[in-house]
């Protein structure tokens, strides 16, 4: 049986062992979340010894030269010396610049990192608060603001969105993995209509991906559609608005829950140039997605980035 080692701890585990699998059931502490090597929450390096990675496209070639893998995506095949990710080491400093409820359930968080980060509107970076660690993708823009700004929504429980309740200004998270995700702007867009359908929180790529948008001056037309449970939770009505009332292109649809259906059976496609970047939880987007493609949008034509959780398969 392999031996895996961490630190000066040392276990042996079957063979094909998910070493994610292997860490936890043995008491060491990684973080996870999506299981899916989407969320890069579950990075260890190897120090010694090779699993099998099952997606190694998931991370730069300079990471992996590093010896950083997922812990969820490799198979223990032989032995191995693994550290998991410490972001008092290995993250970088972030200070919390502003912290306050656009809604009764969204906390915005905006950060200022010790040194330039260069993203795109859409990615998502992994933050550290203690030893607690979660995916949060990006709401805002790099032209345009000077923070990392981040919607959490608090609504469900879950150990990041607990401890973030009592951040204040001026603590200092950690960062980790910035991660490309489905969702950009790709300036060779400018003349197809683009629809952005957001569920939730899901809203904050998309915000960043409409601004980045419009500053490129996108001139087909845009249109917005954020589901939330209630209408107090279109926590971005008046900027999203704003945008609306400054350029004739963009449209906003503000839907509950309770109006989704019949606003989906609405939907009609009047351009096959049209492309569609879904974000939010997984049901939800496999109802957006189902009616574009009943509406003769193509799924190469479809950008999605779903929440998962914990609690649900990969």
């Amino acid at each position: 049986m392999p031996e895996l080692r961490v630190g000066e701890r040392r276990f042996h585990v079957a063979v094909d062992s998910n070493l994610l699998d292997a860490l936890l059931g043995q008491g060491v502490s990684v973080p996870y979340s999506c299981r899916s090597g989407s969320c890069h929450a579950c990075l260890v390096r190897c120090l010694h010894g090779e699993p099998q990675d099952s997606q190694p496209e998931a991370l730069t070639q300079e990471r992996r030269a590093d010896g950083w893998r997922l812990a969820c995506q490799c198979q223990i095949v032989g032995d191995l010396e693994v550290e998991p990710f410490d972001p008092q080491r290995d993250g970088m400093p972030a200070e919390v610049l502003g912290v306050d409820w656009l809604s009764p359930r969204v906390l915005r968080l905006r950060l200022l990192p010790s040194r330039a980060l260069r993203y795109r509107p859409g990615q998502h970076l992994v933050l550290w608060w203690g030893d607690v660690a979660r995916p949060y993708s990006l709401a805002s823009v790099p032209t345009e603001d000077a923070w990392l700004e981040f919607h959490i929504d608090c609504g469900h429980a879950g150990a990041f969105a607990d401890a973030a309740r009592s951040l204040v200004v001026g603590d200092t998270l950690r960062l980790g993995e910035l991660r490309g995700g489905a969702l950009h702007y790709d300036p060779d867009w400018q003349a197809r209509p683009l629809w952005l359908l957001a569920a939730g929180t899901g809203l904050a790529p998309l915000f960043g991906v409409l601004r980045e948008a419009l500053r490129q001056e996108h001139s087909a037309a845009i249109r917005l559609l954020h589901v939330a449970p209630e209408p107090a939770e279109h926590y971005l009505r008046e900027p999203l608005q704003a945008l609306a009332a400054a350029h004739a292109n963009v449209q906003i649809d503000l839907l509950t829950v309770d109006q989704l259906a019949t606003a989906l059976s609405e939907l009609r496609i009047v351009s096959r140039q049209t492309l569609a970047l879904l974000c939010g939880h997984r049901s939800t987007l496999e109802h957006f997605a189902r009616r574009l493609y009943m509406a003769g949008l193509p799924r190469s034509q479809m950008f999605a980035d779903a929440f998962v959780s914990r609690d649900e398969p990969a």
